[in-house]
């Protein structure tokens, strides 16, 4: 009990500095700033909430907190969870119900990956009510390990070097994304989340299916670290100190004048 107790401490105290380091790195809430929390229910958004709340009553930066979910209507989606967790918590709230789930099941092929299709049903509703709620910041709960798994996605699959930005602006330039827990390791959001006792409400679309590309990178991550302890830290490092001239994208360096 004393070790485990030792364990979330630890995970508590690397997750705040992390989530303020990255605050502060990309200027990521400021005074007056209404900031939509994206919540799914799992332990990512948890977390992602603590913390917000956490730097909301001891930071000096004065900004409001609205905590947004989107019912998707999956089956046997436990509606109640979220609104008395939230409740209990005092957080202005608002659950959004679009019935993304048949439009998924519907248009996907069985046993295909549903994320992409998902992701943009998702992402379209959320902007809309970020518009209609006046939030100046919405904040999504990727954290350091989701933003390595998509640069190797993007690297193996898609023939590019893009990651995820922990902060960026929508191209429409209506709303300014951020991702407050882009410094933090999913084991130490796992361990306080165990900590916590967050009620999580497991996701029985993307998060079910086994052939995920995203899973498969996530598996070859963790074995290295396993062979080669701080490959991971070294990995994340490097996304932060790019060196354009070193790569061959004409777009970004201007190699015909060398």
């Amino acid at each position: 009990m004393i070790q485990d107790k030792a364990l979330f401490n630890r995970a508590q105290k690397h997750l705040r500095r992390d989530v303020w380091k990255a605050w502060q790195a990309y200027q990521m809430i400021e005074n007056h700033d209404k900031v939509m929390v994206c919540l799914s229910g799992g332990k990512d958004s948890y977390t992602m909430l603590d913390m917000l709340l956490h730097y909301q009553k001891e930071s000096a930066v004065k900004f409001d907190i609205v905590a947004v979910n989107l019912d998707q209507k999956q089956p046997d989606f436990p509606e109640h969870i979220l609104p008395e967790y939230l409740s209990g918590l005092g957080v202005d709230y608002k659950i959004l119900e679009k019935d993304t789930y048949s439009i998924v099941t519907a248009k996907i092929e069985a046993g295909k990956t549903m994320c992409s299709l998902c992701s943009r049903l998702r992402r379209g509703n959320l902007y809309t009510l970020a518009t209609e709620l006046k939030a100046t910041k919405i904040a999504l709960g990727h954290h350091r390990d989701d933003i390595m798994e998509t640069f190797f996605m993007n690297l193996f699959n898609g023939s590019r070097l893009e990651a995820m930005p922990a902060k960026y602006r929508t191209d429409d330039g209506k709303h300014v994304v951020i991702r407050p827990l882009a410094f933090c390791k999913e084991t130490e959001i796992e361990t306080y989340s165990e900590g916590k006792e967050f009620p999580i409400i497991p996701c029985t679309l993307c998060g079910s299916q086994e052939n995920m590309m995203r899973k498969k990178v996530k598996k070859m991550m963790r074995e290295w670290e396993v062979e080669f302890p701080g490959r991971s830290s070294s990995i994340f490092n490097s996304l932060q100190k790019v060196k354009s001239s070193h790569l061959l994208d004409p777009e970004l360096f201007d190699f015909k004048s060398v």
